[in-house]
């Protein structure tokens, strides 16, 4: 009898077996085991080792636009673009409400004229003139963003690496944003603790640090870094679900350091498919546009901004100087300013290194123009400077996406010049006419509310404008 009863209970064993292999192979639903190494030796941050099952039953694919790589206002179109996303259940009322979003930032963009002033609340004419790519979309699109984003951030993993960074000195914003988004006035009506509202999901994490704490002096080796990224995307991708959900493309990071790009590359999704906040905006080495958000590179020492660029002199004070540059030779582009420019022309004075006697930032206040060539990578502090300064940029770059270009017409505040022209430097600047010129510097005096730092953010400040870059990609309009 027992016998028989034995058998009995194994054959029910075995049917109940089958049973949920044939409803696991119907639903479409697996499951992996995945286990998170530990970091190289000698990574003070390193993980522990984790187990654990994850279950990925949703799908993402990629599908970017054949237009070229850049997201504009000037050409709004009702269709969007990118990623299509099976979505679960819950994300059902969190995409009507981005539809509405999308709907009234179409309206506002047919309705508006493009040269129209938007005024805020005081009646004051907060978003007006040329510098904006159409500045009724832009207003409705940021309205939108104040009224419905909410950005969860990821409280694993412990300081200097997590949740801090630099608020000084040149990888200023790196510091400042993880800082307004987790602890600032700013960032809190943007924060949510509850990851089921999230529209995105942020990596705080500083690559700034990464470099300090995991990186050898001198070694070149930048293993560690990405071996950092590595671990930390596959430890949240098995402690939460939302990156698989979407594979990451509602996930963001942020990096000033030269070697941001590199870090991200750590992991291939990351990469590829999330939205990387980046200083070192260069398309020639991966930087995409269509996901990717490029970065104002602020540089304060001491971590605040210089007295005299805090109240620029007045509009009519002279300038008696056509373009200023002083700065160290790096990159390719510098030595070609430096050869053809240093100590040839009172009227443009260059310098390597900028004479004891002389003060850099005076020299921008008495000069029409500076002059911003990139160094080893992309991006310039300078950009910024000048902007503070009153000071017309003149940007000598190539493959770099200029911040916010989304939105803002980089061409009515600064003047682009080819690499190849930097010869007929003076010429190209003084064929510009003097009307143009005092629309140029009217045009850099509109913009500099876009680039200031904010203790705590205000609207439409450099934080609120990071976020805004991030909620455009966010919410998938084909706006170029």
């Amino acid at each position: 009898m027992e016998t028989n009863h034995g058998k009995l209970v194994s054959v029910l064993a075995c049917l109940c077996a089958a049973s949920i292999v044939i409803v696991c192979i119907v639903s479409g639903h697996y499951s992996q085991s995945i286990k998170l190494l530990p970091a190289e030796p000698g990574n003070s941050a390193a993980m522990s080792e984790l187990q654990a099952k994850v279950t990925a039953s949703h799908e993402i694919r990629a599908v970017f636009s054949s237009q070229p790589p850049a997201i504009y206002f000037n050409r709004l179109r009702n269709n969007t673009f990118f990623r299509k996303i099976k979505k679960p259940r819950r994300y059902q009322g969190m995409e009507e409400g981005l539809a509405r979003a999308r709907a009234s930032i179409r309206k506002a963009f047919s309705s508006l004229n493009q040269s129209s002033a938007i005024d805020g609340e005081d009646n004051n004419k907060i978003l007006t003139g040329d510098v904006y790519r159409n500045p009724g979309a832009f207003y409705q699109s940021y309205v939108e963003m104040e009224k419905r984003l909410k950005v969860y951030v990821y409280e694993e993993g412990e300081v200097p690496i997590m949740h801090d960074g630099p608020c000084k000195d040149i990888y200023t914003i790196e510091g400042r944003f993880i800082h307004e988004i987790e602890h600032g006035g700013g960032g809190g009506k943007f924060r949510t603790r509850d990851p089921q509202r999230a529209h995105v999901y942020f990596m705080p994490f500083s690559v700034t640090w990464m470099v300090k704490y995991l990186y050898k002096p001198l070694s070149y080796n930048l293993s560690p870094l990405r071996q950092f990224v590595s671990d930390y995307v596959s430890f949240i991708s098995t402690k939460h679900p939302f990156w698989n959900t979407t594979q990451g493309a509602d996930h963001f990071m942020l990096a000033c350091h030269d070697w941001g790009p590199h870090a991200s590359r750590g992991h291939p999704v990351l990469y590829n498919t999330s939205i990387r906040v980046l200083c070192n905006a260069n398309t020639s080495e991966g930087f995409n546009p269509q996901k990717d958000v490029s970065l104002p590179e602020i540089h304060l020492y001491g971590g605040n901004l210089n007295p005299k660029l805090l109240s620029p002199p007045p509009p009519t004070t002279p300038r008696p100087f056509l373009a200023f540059f002083a700065g160290g030779l790096h990159g390719p582009i510098r030595p070609i300013l430096l050869n053809h420019w240093m100590g040839r022309d009172p009227d443009l004075p260059v310098f390597e290194y900028l004479p004891k006697e002389m003060d850099y930032y005076s020299l921008m206040l008495q000069s029409k123009y500076c002059l911003c060539p990139s160094g080893h990578e992309v991006a310039s502090p300078r950009i910024v400077e000048a902007i503070y300064s009153e000071c017309v940029p003149v940007i000598l770059s190539d493959h770099y996406v200029l911040p916010f270009s989304d939105v803002l017409r980089w061409e009515a505040f600064s003047v682009m010049v080819e690499v190849s022209e930097i010869p007929r430097l003076k010429e190209v600047l003084t064929a510009v006419s003097e009307e143009k010129y005092k629309r140029l510097k009217e045009g850099v005096r509109a913009v500099r509310k876009h680039f200031e730092l904010n203790q705590p953010a205000k609207r439409f400040d450099v934080f609120h404008m990071i976020l805004h870059s991030v909620w455009l990609r966010r919410i998938n309009l084909r706006l170029g």
